[in-house]
């Protein structure tokens, strides 16, 4: 099983403010453990500069503008109260969704079974007109469609098991039953949404979890939600918005998660995408603030992808 690795040295040119959890050293921290000889076997590449136009499957063209036009000549601007940009923030986005489209390539083409792409800013709070939560673009969706587009598939699953609930990915493909969005996440907490009767055009399949929900409550509600709505859908492609901040030590959240959960996570949706979509899955790193949590997690993800 050939798993590729995308990154790139532009992501830590995305500056947030002092103090802001979406910060360049989550990557650094990605970098020194994926560095270990554990990791001697992935295939790295450097992610390629997105096509602009590929932004407008899931944005209007009025989205793209209006951030093109906010980008600062130095320093930092405010897209709202938590969302932030600097001069290189939207080459750093470009790359993102560049790296993200050419995973979806490299599983249809077999240039990879699959890929983890360790990229920002992260994507999932994106919603159709609206830039938030740390999110530009919405990196996820667009891939889904790059794929339909590409690679003339029908049916995108995206997973997501940030412990948020990606807003803007159910916003963008609500009314879409060609694109099935599943997640677990943290309920109540930012931003707001993600209730189980939110079922868009029967396509979304939303599994809120209580604050200081653990292993147990996590898995039950992959095994009870995500993947039989999964096996029902059967998609050609699989998308995970990975997000490691349901892990315990996170301070954004309170869901008490482990490594080992996300390990166990990783195995059911590749278990998954080998019943339906041919193993084709893309993984797209979404949040995770704490540096060891986070380091430890995208560890046992990506150990888990290479041993197939």
């Amino acid at each position: 099983m050939a798993t590729r690795l995308y990154s790139s040295p532009i992501f830590l040119e995305h500056l947030t403010p002092p103090g802001h959890p979406e910060r360049p050293d989550r990557l650094r921290a990605i970098e020194r453990m994926l560095d270990d000889e554990r990791f001697a076997g992935l295939d790295r590449q450097a992610a390629p500069q997105g096509d602009e136009a590929t932004i407008l499957y899931a944005h209007p063209q009025s989205h793209l503008d209006k951030i093109k036009a906010a980008v600062p000549a130095e320093g930092r601007v405010r897209i709202d109260g938590d969302t932030s940009m600097s001069p290189k923030s939207f080459e750093a986005a470009l790359h993102a969704i560049g790296a993200a489209n050419a995973a979806v390539d490299d599983v249809f083409s077999g240039a990879a079974d699959n890929v983890f792409v360790a990229a920002r800013p992260p994507g999932h709070h994106a919603e159709k007109v609206t830039a938030m939560g740390f999110c530009l673009f919405n990196n996820a969706a667009i891939a889904a469609r790059h794929a339909q587009r590409a690679h003339g598939i029908e049916r995108v699953a995206i997973v997501d098991w940030d412990v948020h609930h990606g807003n803007g990915t159910q916003d963008i493909f609500w009314d879409d039953p060609t694109v099935l969005y599943a997640s677990t996440h943290q309920m109540p907490l930012y931003p707001g949404t993600g209730a189980k009767d939110e079922r868009g055009a029967g396509n979304v399949f939303n599994a809120p979890l209580a604050p200081r929900t653990g292993s147990d409550l996590f898995r039950e509600a992959f095994r009870s939600v995500v993947i039989p709505a999964l096996d029902a859908f059967r998609p050609e492609l699989v998308i995970v918005s990975a997000g490691f901040d349901a892990h315990h030590r996170d301070p954004l959240a309170e869901i008490n998660l482990t490594e080992d959960d996300f390990d166990w996570a990783t195995g059911e949706l590749m278990e998954a995408a080998g019943r339906h979509s041919k193993n084709r899955l893309v993984s797209l790193l979404e949040g995770g603030y704490d540096l060891q949590g986070l380091s430890f997690s995208v560890a046992a993800h990506v150990q888990r992808l290479m041993r197939g």
